[in-house]
């Protein structure tokens, strides 16, 4: 028999495929201090939490026979994740089971939005018959959807059956998915421009943070309304004040802030044109029951040896393998980023290869690093090593992985080819050096050595006198500073390569100006930890 202990409040139904078991017994005791908890989870083969108990590497040391610890919910903040790993405990979370209650409040505050029932229910209780409230109609109007992920893609849905033409953006997204799912594929610019509402479901990553501010609502179609039940941050607050005390836009509805609790000050809070709500996006009772039903299914499946999803810490791996590969955990998540940076339209697949002594060995840990590198460009701490290949299959996103003994020059080699929908790859190659490190040693076509950290611009160009002198003064003129320069090329006076290392952020329009110089085609900058 296992045991599992519950040791926070979770509905019965959440809970009752484990009751019903009958290899399994189910105790519920809550409220419990670290030290009492210590006491007797040495019993226990399961331990199922919410977010009141504080899952600490004293209680995982003490829980001998624990097996998998399932949090009913999402976020896993209270649960020690490099602990388990080392303890040899699974940690699972339910990451699916608010998708259909935050995609129904993201449209519920977007019809509140078009129909200003918040401000009329607030004077029409208050004894004012105010009947000035004009709103819009949904239909006919275009919705733009930032982020076509599974609230995305239910949020599109509904509006469709409203009769809304959808645009939508996702660096997931292919022109095939897009007209499966009845919507347009369009970029963020091409939202920004054209949608009369705008919803935001996407991770807050550092491309995602304030993508939609005071460059985005200059250009935005008079009398837009925006809706954010996503993540505070996306939206640039101040910015979108701005642009609605000058008319551009009409309304906006925020389920979530920069800081939570918002100051009681803050801008959203005292704006007749603003909804406001305290971060609802996940609160149903549906909700709270469908993410103790998933968890408490995937901790049956654990328990029974069986094959299981969600798990967000790194599933054990025999030593002889994990020594093999651990030295190169780092190098693959940066060439995965660095391939991802690099690329600029739709991921279709992704396609890992191996040369020499890597190709003897079980390689899927490694790979799952890669994918985090490659995916966390878009879902930011929301990937994970133990996610990563499920989130890939999730967008659609073919991961074909071969191994070939020879070593290409290299002891070993990890190439990575990002396979987009316009059919324009990106590859990156990278090995360990003796005595050298990490190093990057292919960009697409291109021979090169670099170490892959800090901040890098990597520039296309025509390979013609004077180049390297424009750049150099250029970024001198602007402040930045060149650490070191490497370039690459095939033939004398054809395409080629600048690899600069700097030592600051490069601003935007920099950037710009580079890829206005003679001869010079493209100018990125990639962020390595």
């Amino acid at each position: 028999m296992f045991k599992v202990l519950v040791s926070d409040p979770i509905s019965d139904l959440g809970i009752q495929q484990l009751v019903d078991a009958e290899d399994v017994t189910v105790d519920r005791v809550t409220g419990l201090s670290e030290a009492e908890l210590i006491d007797i989870i040495p019993q226990y083969d399961a331990l199922l939490v919410r977010s009141q108990t504080k899952v600490t590497p004293a209680i995982m040391k003490a829980g001998q026979s624990l097996k998998v610890i399932g949090r009913a919910g999402v976020g896993v903040d209270n649960i020690d994740l490099e602990a388990a790993t080392q303890s040899g405990i699974i940690v699972i979370n339910a990451p699916d089971g608010n998708t259909i209650t935050t995609c129904e409040h993201a449209f519920a505050m977007m019809m509140a939005l078009a129909r200003h029932i918040p401000q009329a229910y607030a004077k029409t209780v208050t004894g004012q018959w105010d009947r000035k409230f004009l709103g819009v109609e949904l239909r006919n109007k275009k919705l733009g959807v930032l982020g076509m992920g599974r609230i995305g893609s239910e949020v599109a849905k509904r509006a469709k059956a409203f009769g809304m033409d959808v645009l939508g953006y996702d660096p997931f997204l292919t022109e095939d998915r897009a007209e499966k799912m009845g919507i347009q594929l369009a970029s963020v610019d091409d939202i920004v421009r054209n949608a009369d509402f705008i919803t935001v479901h996407t991770p807050l990553t550092p491309e995602t943070k304030h993508m939609i501010a005071a460059p985005q609502f200059e250009v935005m179609k008079k009398g837009m309304r925006i809706i954010n039940c996503a993540r505070g941050g996306i939206i640039d607050e101040k910015a979108l004040i701005e642009a609605v005390d000058q008319g551009i836009v009409a309304g906006a509805a925020f389920d979530v802030f920069e800081q939570e609790p918002p100051q009681p000050d803050h801008p959203f809070l005292n704006n007749p044109k603003i909804i406001v709500t305290p971060h609802l996006g996940a609160s149903t009772v549906e909700a709270q029951e469908n993410v103790a039903i998933d968890v408490s299914e995937q901790v049956l499946h654990i328990l029974r040896d069986e094959p299981f999803k969600n798990a967000v810490n790194m599933p054990p791996v025999p030593a002889s393998v994990m020594n093999k590969l651990q030295p190169y955990f780092g190098l693959g998540e940066k060439i995965g980023s660095i391939a991802a940076q690099l690329n600029n339209a739709a991921i279709q697949g992704i396609q890992i290869d191996y040369a020499g002594d890597l190709s003897e060995v079980d390689t899927q840990p490694l790979n799952r690093y890669i994918l985090k590198g490659v995916l966390g460009r878009h879902f930011g701490s929301d990937v994970n090593i133990v996610n990563s290949m499920h989130l890939a299959k999730s967008r659609d996103v073919k991961v074909t992985v071969s191994s070939v003994s020879a070593q290409k020059g290299f002891m070993n080699l990890i190439t990575v080819t990002i396979q987009t929908s316009n059919g324009v790859n990106t590859q990156i190659a990278g090995t360990l050096l003796n005595g050298y490190g990490e190093r990057i040693v292919q960009i697409d076509k291109f021979p090169v050595d670099i170490a892959p950290e800090g901040r890098l611009i990597v520039i296309s160009h025509t390979d013609k006198p004077g180049i390297i002198g424009n750049v150099g003064t250029l970024l001198g003129r602007n402040d930045v500073n060149i650490a070191s320069m490497q370039v690459g090329r095939q033939v004398v006076g054809g395409e080629a390569i600048m690899v600069l290392t700097v030592d600051k952020e490069v601003p935007e329009h920099v950037l710009k100006e580079l890829t206005e110089l003679p001869e010079l085609k493209t100018a990125k900058e990639i962020v390595l930890a």
